[in-house]
């Protein structure tokens, strides 16, 4: 599947849908983000059943402030609307091979019950 361009009206509608979405934070001055560009462009044609979209942090500087990107290439990844992993770096293509397969293997289940059971400790300790 093609990458798409998210903006900050698309954003989060499109990580909050299921399955997996990698979000590929660049600008067009940034070297390594040229660089790790066709990586990702790959990695979408290699996992057609998962999103790929990419934001561009010139255009859209509202969002990747609001998200506190301070460094490109930044990588988000979500799966079922939840953030699974954010680290700035052009990953090189195994490791992001590697880190789509973790993402897919996790027990989402069990995911949601530790967020779950994180959110309740931190609703107790401001009560």
């Amino acid at each position: 599947m093609p990458t798409v361009t998210l903006t900050a009206e698309t954003f989060e509608s499109t990580i909050e849908g299921e399955g997996l979405v990698l979000v590929d934070f660049w600008a067009a001055w940034c070297a390594p983000c040229r660089r790790f560009a066709p990586v990702f462009e790959q990695s979408s044609q290699d996992h057609p059943d998962a999103v790929f979209a990419k934001v561009d942090t010139e255009a859209e500087q509202e969002l990747a402030a609001r998200l506190g990107i301070t460094s490109i290439p930044t990588l988000m990844v979500f799966r079922d609307g939840i953030l699974l992993y954010a680290d700035a770096g052009a990953l090189p293509a195994a490791a992001l091979e590697d880190l789509i397969g973790q993402a897919e293997r996790l027990d989402m289940d069990d995911v949601r019950r530790q967020v779950a059971e994180h959110e309740a400790q931190h609703d107790h300790s401001h009560a």
